[in-house]
């Protein structure tokens, strides 16, 4: 195995060391992964979601219990408060949509920030890429992941809920897939991507601590002139298009992925 350094953190909320779950072959070979503590703190949800008999059903529960619990409904998100100010909390369904736009932005930062406290994971790129600690692109990745705005109304226990209903899903109904589901991924370049070369279409490939995939070939192919197929695990799906009924990245077919290093086959 790789020094832990290279991959982020000697500690996570998984159980899991961090090289591990970052290398290609736990991507071939996946275990199931749980934040300690999610799902044992909201029984209620997941006692209600094993009594649905479909997808739509358990989404519809899943986002209501989201709305009470964390209080950020439409008319009570925008409602003034006495002194004329208006109150703003922070929802995971925000950060899936400002993703969607620009994932080099502040609640992007906010999505990788989550990602390298619970799983352990550094980013290697934010606005550009990261190579060291002491580097400027490093620190404004910090400033931006704990901005107080993006970084309130308890946003990391909305994102251990959210990938814990998402794993359960997946256990339940057996969708997208069981185990992997075939993925790609546009790229202009695979200078700042590749490993490590197999042959000439297969690498090993490391990205983003989070990264963005769609099931869809063509939409992929609009993003660059590389297609990077991957086999993704299932217990590294954080989203996914059908997860939920509400949500504003249906368009591209969207998958949000844990990163690391992962076996790929280029295709032009």
């Amino acid at each position: 195995m790789p020094d832990i350094s290279e991959y982020g953190h000697s500690s996570n909320l998984i159980g899991v060391a961090t090289p591990c779950i970052v290398h290609h072959i736990f991507n071939e070979n996946p275990k199931p992964l749980h934040i300690a503590g999610t799902r044992e703190a909201a029984p209620g949800l997941f006692d209600q979601l094993a009594e649905q008999t479909t997808v739509e059903a358990c989404g519809r529960i899943f986002q209501d219990y989201m709305c009470v619990v964390f209080g950020f409904e439409t008319e009570q998100r925008l409602r003034d408060d006495p002194q004329g100010r208006r109150r703003y909390r922070n929802s995971y369904l925000k950060l899936i949509q400002d993703w969607g736009l620009d994932s080099n932005n502040a609640q992007g930062a906010v999505l990788k920030g989550w990602v390298e406290s619970r799983f352990g994971l550094f980013p290697n790129y934010h606005k550009q890429q990261i190579t060291s600690f002491l580097s400027r692109d490093w620190v404004i990745y910090i400033e931006e992941k704990m901005n107080s705005r993006y970084h309130n109304n308890c946003i990391y226990m909305q994102l251990d809920l959210l990938y814990e209903y998402c794993q359960w899903v997946i256990e339940r109904f057996r969708i997208p897939a069981a185990t992997h589901k075939t993925l790609y991924r546009g790229v202009n370049s695979l200078d700042d991507w590749v490993v490590k070369e197999q042959d000439k279409t297969h690498k090993i490939v490391r990205f983003n601590s989070i990264v963005s995939f769609t099931d869809d070939r063509c939409i992929a192919s609009e993003f660059g002139s590389y297609i990077l197929e991957v086999e993704v695990p299932m217990v590294k799906l954080i989203f996914f298009n059908d997860l939920l009924p509400h949500h504003a990245l249906h368009g591209e077919s969207e998958y949000l992925v844990i990163g690391g290093d992962y076996r790929v086959k280029v295709q032009r």
